[in-house]
């Protein structure tokens, strides 16, 4: 090979191998194994063939959705006789992070679907309305969204403006909500809003309601391959039996987010192994003055170093794991996992381009792909600083978001 040859990927094989430097594997189940090989041996098949051709083009492929449902990502962590996979929150993570591995946009859809969509119903909802939505949702059949977020109103979402009256035999929404995702594609969407009285509560507003509307968001950089709108709300009518009853107030979503961000921490992590596995063949492969550029101390300090924070990564989710499974993992515990793991994967992601040179920005490589999502994955469900002050209230009991 020439000094002045580039390595090769093709674009269509993959060819991802897991990082496992301290044997971690060994502390989960022959279940959990199988359940990530199932879904590592999907995304390759379905997901990384393709995906550089979708987030160039900023296409979502509606069709995934199903697939997705058949392979059993949508509520893994929801009981079976609704539909979801029954399984404990280590196997949801690992789930999270192979999907991520392949894109972050395919993650978000996933785990909106589950944890923001499917958990809320059953956590909050009515024994009807578990019945009639889970099974539809964990099957792919029905894509659903959820709305917090407002124009005005992100990392304050006890100030939000949609509201909804009573209206004796239903009740009158309106409002309107910001940068969610699935909503140009839901088919229900689960709406936080304030009643008469201010007190937040979750409804469930389904597509073909007079005066909702969810218009898209076009010109993204970012998550390129899913599919970002609006939620619109002009006087939409809904069932009274469209409310979720087991739970009100702002602690509800937040809720919610606890469970996303979970799996946010495991996804990222996905999409730095990703990054680290394609800069280690690529310095492996690449030759610049007659040998590889993996031979330079500066390749092997950038490799050592992306090894150690996927390591430490690693351990901190299996533990958080561990305790999410008996009910003892707390929203400082997932917030510190939710922006540590979301650091490190960026800062992996960038120092991967670096390796890759000028081929880093191609689409030859997942590098600037990855690198160009995860700068929206350290911004929503909770910045990374609005995570820092979750951590600074724990630490000293005093809250500094005002």
């Amino acid at each position: 090979m020439s000094s002045n040859t580039f390595p090769k990927r093709a674009t269509k094989q993959d060819t991802f191998e897991s990082v496992d430097f301290y044997a971690i594997d060994d502390l989960l189940t022959e279940e959990h194994l199988l359940i990530r090989q199932s879904m590592r041996d999907f995304v390759k098949k379905e997901v990384s063939p393709f995906i550089e051709d979708w987030s160039q083009k900023a296409h979502f492929p509606k069709e995934i959705v199903s697939k997705f449902g058949k392979v059993g990502a949508f509520g893994p962590q929801i009981p079976t006789e609704y539909g979801g996979g029954g399984l404990d929150y280590i196997a949801y993570g690992l789930i999270m992070q192979e999907i991520e591995r392949g894109d972050s946009g395919m993650r978000s859809t996933v785990s909106v679907q589950g944890s923001l969509v499917m958990y809320p119903i059953h956590a909050f909802g009515s024994e009807a309305q578990k019945r009639k939505y889970l099974p539809q949702l964990a099957s792919g059949k029905m894509l659903g969204c959820f709305g917090l977020t407002e124009p005005d109103y992100g990392s304050n979402p006890s100030a939000m403006k949609t509201y909804f009256k009573d209206m004796g035999d239903h009740y009158l929404l309106n409002g309107a909500k910001m940068w969610i995702s699935n909503s140009p594609q839901a088919d229900i969407a689960v709406v936080w809003a304030k009643n008469e009285k201010g007190r937040i509560h979750g409804l469930i507003v389904e597509r073909g309601m007079e005066g909702f509307t969810t218009p898209e968001t076009h010109n993204k950089w970012s998550l390129r391959a899913s599919c970002t709108g609006e939620l619109v709300f002009d006087n939409v009518k809904v069932p009274k039996e469209n409310l979720l009853p087991g739970k009100s107030g702002l602690g509800a979503p937040l809720m919610c987010l606890d469970s996303a961000r979970y799996g946010i921490a495991w996804g990222a992590l996905g999409a730095a192994m990703d990054c680290y596995d394609s800069a280690k063949r690529y310095a492996l492969e690449r030759i610049q003055f007659d040998k590889p550029i993996a031979s330079f101390q500066l390749v092997q300090k950038k490799l050592a170093e992306m090894l150690t924070e996927i390591t430490k990564a690693q351990l901190l989710v299996w533990r958080l794991g561990k305790l999410k499974n008996e009910g003892k993992a707390t929203t400082a515990q997932v917030s510190l996992a939710k922006r540590n793991n979301v650091a490190m994967a960026l800062d992996i992601a960038r120092e991967a381009r670096q390796i890759h040179g000028g081929m880093g920005i191609t689409g030859e490589y997942p590098i600037m792909r990855h690198v160009m999502n995860l700068e929206s994955v350290i911004t929503y469900e909770g910045t990374h600083d609005i995570h820092l002050l979750i951590l600074g209230q724990e630490i000293t009991g005093i809250p500094a978001f005002k």
